[in-house]
């Protein structure tokens, strides 16, 4: 049987389109060709935190039920205008523009994972992040409950704060800072936001690292900010089964209640029409913050 397959032209790039029909996620009925049509429709969002940051992607070759890898290094057969930024001996895939997306579609890169930080600044994030991992999703209200105590803790520093769904069960909290400041001094940073939870609500939040001995706690993981370590980017799908996606939430729907699994492919276009980009408030230059003062409080504190 001959193979399905079309050639498109996408902003002046030709791409052969195979197996577009092939279901990727069989529970949520998502078929290749839909997921690049999503990826099409929500690139003018992506691509806005995506461009210049180094990709890690996950393949699914037959659909999240099949095997998957790691894929870092950019593959040999790769068309030769996909741009890419080598970086301790890898050459990472920089996702700069809608072809390059297309492509990965193709190639059933299902999951998009992205570095902290933009390339040409290796050592500068563009932001703190926390990462909010719950044990189970059986009760999610506990992770927004805790993630808007964080927040005050941060309006109380003078920090503004974006959030955004895993994509599965966790919860991202954003706070854009000027790109100025390398990674060991956000952590410490984030090291004592962390431990201050943490030591404030003790039944609810921990900062053990040690799966086994969280218990039922909500972990509070803010080594996952880190040089070379990365996150999903924000619209990502991953792959479970409802097709979810990794959204951006307004601290007014924290407050209403949701679950991870509400934000999937299926209404991803109706939400972006009725609420637009809500991670502009992370990517817009105008709303970075200096840590400067923090830092230095902080650095007294220890000396």
């Amino acid at each position: 049987m001959k193979r399905e397959e079309f050639e498109i032209e996408v902003e002046g790039r030709k791409l052969r389109i195979t197996n577009p029909q092939k279901v990727l996620w069989p529970e949520a009925e998502v078929t290749k060709l839909e997921y690049i049509q999503y990826l099409v429709e929500i690139a003018p969002y992506m691509l806005s935190y995506l461009s210049e940051r180094l990709l890690t992607t996950i393949r699914y070759p037959d659909g999240i039920h099949g095997k998957s890898f790691y894929q870092k290094n950019i593959p040999d057969h790769a068309p030769d205008w996909v741009k890419t930024q080598v970086w301790r001996d890898t050459q990472y895939i920089l996702a700069n523009d809608l072809p390059t997306l297309v492509w990965l579609g193709n190639q059933a890169c299902l999951e998009l994972h992205v570095a902290f930080n933009k390339a040409q600044y290796e050592r500068y994030p563009t932001e703190l992040v926390f990462d909010l991992d719950p044990m189970d999703l059986e009760d999610y209200s506990h992770v927004l409950e805790i993630a808007l105590l964080i927040r005050e803790v941060l309006q109380a520093l003078g920090l503004s704060s974006q959030a955004k769904t895993s994509g599965a069960s966790g919860l991202q909290i954003y706070i854009p800072i000027e790109e100025k400041y390398t990674y060991e001094e956000t952590h410490v940073l984030n090291k004592f936001i962390a431990q201050y939870i943490a030591e404030k609500y003790p039944q609810k939040v921990t900062i053990e690292r040690m799966v086994k001995n969280r218990g039922n706690k909500l972990y509070f993981d803010y080594i996952q900010h880190g040089e070379g370590r990365t996150l999903p980017v924000v619209y990502s799908l991953r792959a479970r089964p409802a097709a979810s996606v990794s959204a951006p939430v307004s601290w007014e729907e924290v407050q209403r209640g949701f679950h991870p699994t509400d934000f999937t492919i299926r209404n991803m276009k109706e939400r972006m029409l009725k609420v637009g980009d809500l991670f502009i408030t992370v990517t817009n230059a105008e709303n970075k913050h200096s840590l400067d003062t923090l830092l230095s409080f902080l650095k007294q504190k220890v000396t």
